[in-house]
């Protein structure tokens, strides 16, 4: 089916995709949709309003409820929430939905995330189906969000299996809502692809004050279930078994942890089903040059999906920085300014399909990759200690030639460690009070020269922010 369209038209963006980095570009586009030069359509399989995923943790812990992390609706763009993208049909340029509509678009935006690891345990799937046992849950989305938090009360036994960011935020959630957790982690140590072994045992010591009972270089080998429900009979008097609910979680060496609730925190992976059936290149993400094209010109892709120079992020940071530069390559020329860059524009000032910079273009906006620095806080009330802010940044394995500059304080649960390269700041860690880390983040950030004052200086609360 090819849609007929008026030859002056607004230009159809359709975004597949409705999480923050779909959300952040439509906002972005507000402005030229609003003035009648292009139509913004967001397709969202999830039925709630976009959210701040980054925040769901706050949400199980009961610090916040789910509204409160709601981000502010795109203005002038269309959304199709609880809607599935299912194909897309390049030539004549629409995508198939799942409800059967066919949205035809112009330029089209592939937001769509990535979907959570679920590591090959004996015991996690039926042998005739795919579903989860009652009680094991993924962290990903806000349903797992609120499937969790009406399971939770106090002295339920809950494992976490996976000890990086996701894992540890979430360990620590459960703790406040009363449950007795276990954080079993295959790693040496905690938020190993973030942290030094020196700053994870801060962490640690920190996480089991909150009540939570830590086990590194454990691996989890299965789960144990039992039969819920009895067995009951279908319509036609046929006898069919119950279902199954998590009762303990089984490790290499064949102890069992006891457990009503399992959340797997085990990694993401990018969700390209939709890219590589389209016949898209795809290597472990989409895709995508300086300006978020992938192989298709009228086809961008941001956000998880994405890979550009070969870096798949899966950080809220870059997604935003990504939605960021994509709303400006697909802005409309001013009418002065017919042309962007290299690129041909049309009727509305949009680029024409087909058209790409000429190789070594920089006129255009472009997106040069980010510089991610993950900030993370862990309080409780019902621990004594203040809250443990922790931020890390860039390189923190220092190369050959690096100085180093390292604080640690155990009575104060402070650690912070930078990496200089020549008068640069290469990475960084910090736990404890977090004073400093508005200086040294902007100089990191900006690639500056650092100051003339000791680094030393730095880190401490009077060279803050």
């Amino acid at each position: 089916m090819r849609s007929n369209r008026e030859p002056d038209s607004r230009h159809r963006v359709v975004i597949v995709g409705g999480g923050m980095a779909g959300t952040r570009l439509a906002q972005q586009l507000a402005a030229t949709a609003a003035e009648g030069g292009v139509e913004v359509t967001v397709i969202g399989e999830e039925p709630h309003p976009a959210y701040n995923r980054v925040l769901l943790a706050e949400v199980l812990a009961g610090r916040y409820a789910p509204d409160v992390i709601a981000l502010p609706a795109p203005a002038a763009a269309r959304r199709l929430g609880g809607v599935r993208a299912v194909r897309i049909d390049r030539d004549p340029g629409e995508v198939v939905c799942d409800d059967g509509r066919r949205v035809p678009y112009d330029t089209l935006v592939l937001a769509t995330g990535s979907n959570p690891v679920l590591p090959p345990l004996r015991g996690l799937f039926g042998p005739h189906g795919h579903e989860l046992p009652d009680g094991v849950h993924a962290f990903r989305t806000m349903d797992d969000c609120l499937a969790l938090t009406a399971a939770v009360r106090p002295g339920v036994r809950a494992v976490v299996i996976g000890g990086g960011l996701l894992g540890v935020s979430a360990a620590r959630a459960l703790a406040q809502r009363g449950a007795q957790v276990v954080l079993a982690h295959q790693g040496e140590h905690l938020m190993e692809r973030q942290l030094d072994a020196g700053a994870s045992e801060v962490l640690r010591r920190h996480v089991e004050t909150l009540g939570v009972e830590v086990h590194t270089e454990c691996r989890v080998r299965g789960l144990r279930t039992r039969t819920v429900g009895g067995s009951t009979a279908d319509g036609g008097g046929k006898a069919v078994g119950g279902g199954r609910a998590v009762s303990a979680v089984e490790l290499a060496d064949g102890y069992a942890l006891e457990a009503d609730l399992v959340v797997l925190a085990c990694g993401v992976r990018p969700r390209v089903g939709l890219a590589r059936a389209a016949g898209l290149e795809v290597a472990r993400g989409v895709v995508v040059d300086d300006e978020l094209r992938t192989s298709d010109p009228r086809v961008f892709a941001i956000g998880d999906c994405a890979e550009h120079d070969g870096v798949l992020y899966g950080l809220a940071g870059p997604a935003q920085d990504q939605a960021d530069v994509l709303a400006r390559v697909l802005s409309p020329a001013p009418a002065s300014h017919p042309v962007v860059g290299n690129r041909a524009v049309g009727r509305h000032g949009w680029a024409q399909p087909g058209h790409r910079p000429a190789a070594g273009d920089e006129t255009g906006p472009r997106y040069k990759g980010s510089r991610t620095l993950t900030r993370l806080t862990l309080a409780s009330a019902n621990s004594p200690l203040s809250p443990l802010d922790l931020a890390a940044f860039g390189e923190t394995t220092p190369a050959p030639g690096d100085d180093v500059v390292h604080l640690a304080d155990a009575t104060r649960n402070a650690y912070r460690k930078v990496v200089v390269r020549g008068d640069r700041l290469v990475g960084g860690i910090l736990l404890g009070d977090l004073g400093s880390v508005g200086a040294l983040a902007r100089t990191w950030e900006g690639d500056e020269p650092l100051p003339s004052a000791p680094l030393l200086h730095l880190l401490t609360n009077d060279g803050g922010s």
